[in-house]
């Protein structure tokens, strides 16, 4: 009885180790560390690094606070006197009323000192003093206040120029006027319209292409068509093939092709969105109910019947949604191809970030988000009411 009772009981399972007496955790630790500390010293990072170079972009943090959005056209008024090289000058002009500029001497060779005396400006305002040659480029030669009865008297020496007959204008800043759009935000609205179409239109042709082509990538409707396995199996390599090639490369390609431009950027998003959608879209198919297709079939339905009436209507919402949100990726896609010349607002971005034009570049930057914000708002809520 006590035999039987022995036999009966079960036998008692072994305990799991511990998993800190395990040496395949030290061992697994030991790898890992290893693969990191590897990784580490491959990709070079220095973490003093970002506190180093952390006052070379300050002046962009600082420019996001303040983006170059609106601006006051100064007010001014204005005086000039001419300046003659060489020769005689002619006799000076009458005496204007208002403001008035004169010069002693009117007439020397390059490296004259010049007095120039103003009378008659708004008292106790800024103003310069401009140097313009004959073919109208001017450069700054002089800057000043003027006093309390408007009159100022500055010297200057006489610039290197072309021609013989040069202008020398006084400008006054006599206040500021009212606010209006700057011309960064002109500038950036437009290229950022540009962007938008840019990207619709690298959409488009991604879906007319992706469309038919994800029929072919479907294994569920190309496995009993003859030769469909290999179709299959192109349709899908090309899918793939095109899709390992990034936006940004293919954007330097179509340039070097096309030119620069936004229709690299299009074709550029276009080729890029064919292999993304197509993916999706067939694998969309692939997942759709088999009922409807096979009592179609049993009907006696021909192949476009079925895709017609079984396939279509299952897959139209998930085809809506897709393309909607491949929308909302090239417009982000578009702001970064237009820093190899593929158009859209990443070419301005660019110029203004080469010219260290930090307020432009923050203008550029806070339109991209807002913009990207929105399109992305749309795209779910198109996404919820379709699907």
């Amino acid at each position: 009885m006590a035999l039987e009772e022995a036999n009966l009981r079960p036998a008692p399972r072994a305990r799991p180790a511990v998993w800190y007496r395990s040496w395949r955790f030290y061992a697994g630790c030991a790898v890992v560390l290893l693969v990191y500390g590897y990784g580490w010293r491959i990709t070079q990072i220095h973490l003093a690094e970002l506190w180093r170079g952390a006052r070379l972009i300050e002046p962009f943090v600082v420019a996001l606070s303040s983006p170059d959005i609106l601006t006051r056209e100064p007010r001014t008024e204005g005086a000039s006197a001419p300046f003659y090289y060489g020769g005689q000058a002619p006799p000076a002009p009458p005496t204007p009323s208002g403001p008035r500029l004169v010069l002693s001497p009117r007439t020397g060779p390059i490296g004259t000192r010049i007095r120039a005396e103003g009378r008659g400006f708004a008292p106790g305002r800024p103003g310069v003093l401009w140097w313009e040659n004959q073919i109208g480029q001017r450069q700054q030669v002089a800057s000043f206040v003027t006093d309390s009865q408007g009159r100022f008297a500055v010297g200057f020496t006489a610039p290197p120029a072309q021609g013989t007959r040069n202008l020398v204008v006084a400008e006054v800043t006599t206040g500021a006027g009212p606010l209006r759009p700057s011309p960064t935000l002109v500038v950036v609205v437009d290229r950022m319209i540009e962007t938008i179409f840019l990207a619709l239109m690298g959409t488009t042709m991604g879906v007319l292409f992706a469309v038919p082509l994800s029929f072919l990538g479907a294994r569920n409707l190309t496995s009993h068509v003859p030769g469909g396995g290999v179709v299959y199996a192109l349709t899908r390599a090309c899918f793939n093939l095109t899709r390992s090639i990034e936006a940004l490369v293919l954007a330097i390609i179509f340039t070097v092709w096309v030119g620069l431009g936004p229709f690299a950027g299009v074709l550029a998003l276009g080729v890029h969105s064919i292999a993304a959608l197509g993916k999706l879209y067939s694998e969309a198919i692939e997942s759709i109910d088999r009922g409807p297709i096979e009592a179609i079939t049993a009907t006696g339905a021909s192949p476009l019947q079925v895709v017609r009436y079984a396939v279509v209507p299952q897959i139209v919402p998930q085809f809506i949604a897709f393309t909607i949100y491949r929308w909302d990726i090239n417009v982000r896609f578009s702001t970064v191809i237009g820093f190899v010349g593929g158009g859209g607002i990443g070419f301005v971005l660019q110029q203004y970030i080469n010219l260290l034009q930090w307020r432009q570049a923050a203008t550029a930057l806070w339109m991209i988000a807002i913009v990207v914000a929105l399109l992305d708002y749309a795209s779910a809520v198109v996404r919820e009411r379709i699907v």
